[in-house]
């Protein structure tokens, strides 16, 4: 709104959107006069005085204390359709440099700050895009997080990023809170078994969706090929010492059965009889599983073999951990007790001690790859409809380190 203050020293409120619409009354004037002459044809029009040819004389105009809290009241406020304004703030360089200066000038006069968010949110094709995770605060998700945000920044989409913190309550609250929006899609790494199976379904539905990581039915997926880096890694212990037993993690999501089912399968190719250790919790604290596991064992008759291949690398610090503290040395020489790998290539899996022999994931490949499907939903591309119903299953890499 704008108070305006005549000869009279009469003041009067006028409504910024019908100021836009007084602008339009004569095209052929000037920028300026036309806006004096709108205002002065409103104020002949409200309070009752004055005619076209001796129009009241405007001495001052000031904003009111109410500031500008729409786009639509910038607009008009700045002589500028809606659209224009909208289109300057999707990307200042696709208009005129005389448009772009004109707005960011009023956007010092009048303080506004339009919320982009809340634009996008109201848009027929919105530039948000939501994000599911376990737990932020694993360097794994955070990771994954952190490749996504850049790349959708450089694609122009926002991320809306929750983490469900391993609670099923709060995955089932983050799924309803996407669904309450009217975003572009969803990139979501599934708690697993947890998982509301219903409202994963609506959400699919509603949505262009992929999830990550952990894979869901034969719905879009990008992750890494279990079956292929814990074969690889079970045959490089085979090769460089004692085979390995192997520390299963909690039984929380597919990870957990398909690098299980991997290790046996490649024990029992190799002809070697394959030793499972498994966890009964259903638990994302691994390091303190893999801990007091670790501990049980050197504490009692020690690990079935030298050798203990850890299903993530999480599990892997909690049996480092537990080892140094009953003097247990862990490495590949000769006069090292106990032989440890991973898997994952967790950030800090280089900074243990000894350093840690692991699987890496890649983190950038699994972000890209997830993005490309997502936004090739998004977008309908035909080329790219098969994508609907596929997975893609990324290659892990062997990280030898001192650890194994």
């Amino acid at each position: 709104m704008i108070n305006f203050k005549t000869d009279g020293n009469l003041l009067v409120t006028l409504d910024l959107a019908a100021i836009y619409a007084m602008r339009r009354y004569n095209g052929r004037e000037s920028g300026t006069d036309r806006a004096d002459r709108h205002k002065e044809l409103f104020l002949h029009m409200i309070i009752g005085r004055g005619n076209a040819s001796k129009p009241l004389r405007i001495s001052e105009a000031i904003m009111s204390e109410s500031k500008i809290r729409t786009m639509e009241e910038f607009a008009a406020a700045s002589g500028l359709s809606r659209p224009t304004v909208s289109k300057y703030f999707d990307n200042p360089e696709s208009v005129k440099p005389s448009t772009r200066a004109r707005i960011e000038k009023a956007l010092k006069d009048y303080d506004y700050r339009p919320n982009i968010f809340a634009v996008s949110l109201n848009r027929k094709n919105p530039k948000n895009i939501g994000l599911i995770v376990p737990h932020i605060s694993d360097p794994f998700y955070a990771e994954i997080v952190r490749q996504i945000e850049m790349r959708c920044f450089a694609e122009g989409y926002w991320t809306i990023v929750l983490s469900s913190h391993g609670e099923r309550k709060l995955e089932a609250r983050a799924m309803r809170t996407l669904l309450s929006l009217n975003i572009a899609g969803v990139l979501m790494a599934p708690l697993g078994f947890e998982t509301d199976a219903r409202l994963l379904e609506n959400l699919a539905n509603a949505m262009p969706t992929v999830f990550l990581d952990n894979s869901i039915g034969d719905r879009p997926f990008v992750g890494t090929d279990n079956r292929k880096s814990i074969g690889n890694i079970t045959e490089y212990l085979c090769r460089t010492g004692e085979h390995p037993c192997f520390l299963e993690m909690p039984a929380v999501n597919q990870n957990a059965l398909e690098r299980r089912s991997a290790y046996i399968a490649t024990m029992e190719r190799l002809g070697l009889e394959p030793v499972t250790l498994p966890i009964p919790a259903k638990d994302w604290n691994f390091e303190q599983l893999g801990y007091e596991a670790a501990g049980r064992m050197l504490d009692g008759s020690g690990f079935p073999t030298r050798t203990v291949l850890c299903a993530n690398d999480r599990l892997a610090f909690g049996v480092i951990a537990a080892a140094f503290e009953r003097r247990r040395r862990v490495g590949h020489d000769s006069d090292c007790d106990l032989r440890v790998a991973g898997h994952d290539d967790h950030p800090l899996s280089r900074f243990t001690c000894p350093p840690l022999t692991t699987m890496a994931q890649d983190y950038q490949g699994i972000a890209a790859a997830g993005i490309d499907m997502l936004f090739s939903r998004i977008g309908g591309l035909p080329e790219r409809s098969s994508d609907q119903g596929k997975a893609t299953h990324l290659e892990a890499r062997l990280i030898m380190r001192q650890s194994a």
